[in-house]
């Protein structure tokens, strides 16, 4: 997790930073292949979003399955596949082609890679119930090869961006369920002790999962239709439904981590919401939909397991500090304003200040977090081994 997590922050804090100096300065993006709105939606899914994804993978599985994690070399390696992707993108808009094809076969072997590092761990007995790990993986790197056969033939590929951004809603649905077990009943203990524990139900889960795979496969096959549209609004309504499994009373509400888990689940089912009325024509454009499901959902979701996985894996204690609760009000508050902006059409300077309020929440994370990643242990224990007991 440790390059991974840092990675993540370090691009949130990049990108977003020079979007803003883009929307509200005039600054220039980079020149890449697709347009600038093709590398914003690309390097927050491919770039941030994806180190926030094999860093929880790496961390998380071997240490569901008590099997052995990635190797120094390994790990190398796969940063290395991770600067590649990024740099072979950024010069696509001079290097032409052949900046593409370095750019898509790294993009496209990082998650089988993370998924080869895994293959032990998702194979043991206690791996088998983690398998949708291991297809979020393979379908990421489909989406990937998808994108690049696009831009190889002169088409933008934001289709492929956009289901890529479905992919990683059902990776948050499964991974928020392990999670949500372990932050919620610990809430329940500290805040009404002897209360019955909170189960995670598989049928509701189950169905927002199939629900939201339908919206997503058909937006890519039919964008803009009235059925995407209606199986958009039915993503949100099982999401919705899928938040009424969090309802367990002062628990949810007085603990910071079981909260700002259940905005995450808001931001998805309100972003399907919005796709699905821009979709049937009651909301003008997408804008809304997609920011809260990227800039909301994904984005406070990669902040939570940071703040979470990168101090208890790095051995160090809970922060009691106010910073979590901080970030993640600021992460809501810049996915709240970029999606009233694309409804109300808004210009540079309130998008700029979107990812300003971005920009500071991951700065902030990056403030808490990010030492405890690159010094050394001071538990006792190695690599990104779980706290001591």
């Amino acid at each position: 997790m440790r390059p991974f997590f840092l990675l993540a922050m370090v691009s949130a804090l990049g990108l977003l930073g020079l979007w803003g100096l883009a929307l509200g300065a005039g600054l220039p993006p980079p020149q890449v292949a697709g347009g600038p709105i093709v590398w914003h939606v690309h390097e927050l899914v491919f770039g941030f979003a994806m180190a926030g994804v094999a860093g929880f993978a790496l961390t998380a599985l071997p240490e569901f399955t008590g099997e052995a994690g990635a190797s120094r070399g390994q790990l190398r390696a796969l940063v290395l596949l991770w600067l590649l992707a990024r740099a072979g993108f950024w010069a696509s808009g001079w290097a032409g082609a052949v900046a593409l094809w370095l750019a898509g076969a790294a993009q496209v072997a990082l998650p089988l890679a993370v998924a080869a590092v895994l293959a032990r761990a998702l194979r043991s007995p206690a791996g088998r119930a983690h398998a949708s790990f291991g297809w979020a993986l393979l379908a990421l790197a489909g989406m990937a090869l998808g994108f690049y056969a696009d831009a190889l033939g002169g088409a933008p590929g934001l289709r492929w961006l956009h289901a890529t951004l479905g992919v990683l809603m059902l990776l948050i649905v499964v991974a928020a369920s392990r999670i949500s077990m372990r932050m919620v009943n610990r809430a329940i203990e500290q805040v009404t002790p002897g209360a019955p524990p909170y189960l995670a139900r598989p049928p509701k889960r189950h169905l927002a999962a199939l629900c939201i795979t339908l919206a997503t496969l058909a937006q890519f096959a039919r964008p803009g239709s009235a059925l995407a549209g209606w199986l958009a609004l039915a993503a949100a309504a099982a999401m919705f439904h899928l938040m009424s499994d969090w309802h367990v009373g002062p628990a949810l509400w007085r603990r910071r981590f079981p909260l700002l888990l259940y905005a995450m689940y808001a931001c998805m089912a309100l972003g399907y919401g919005a796709l699905g009325l821009a979709y049937l024509g009651a909301l003008p454009g997408t804008g809304a939909g997609w920011h809260l499901l990227g800039a909301g959902a994904v984005g406070l979701g990669v902040f939570v397991v940071i703040a979470i996985a990168g101090r208890a894996h790095a051995g160090l204690l809970p922060d009691p500090g106010p910073w979590v609760p901080l970030g993640g009000a600021l992460v809501l508050a810049a996915t709240a304003l970029r999606a009233a902006a694309a409804v109300l059409g808004w210009g540079g300077i309130a998008l700029a200040a979107a990812a300003a309020l971005w920009c500071l929440a991951y700065g902030v994370l990056l403030w808490r977090v990010g030492p405890g990643l690159w010094r050394p242990r001071t538990d006792g224990r190695d690599g990104c081994d779980g706290p001591a007991p």
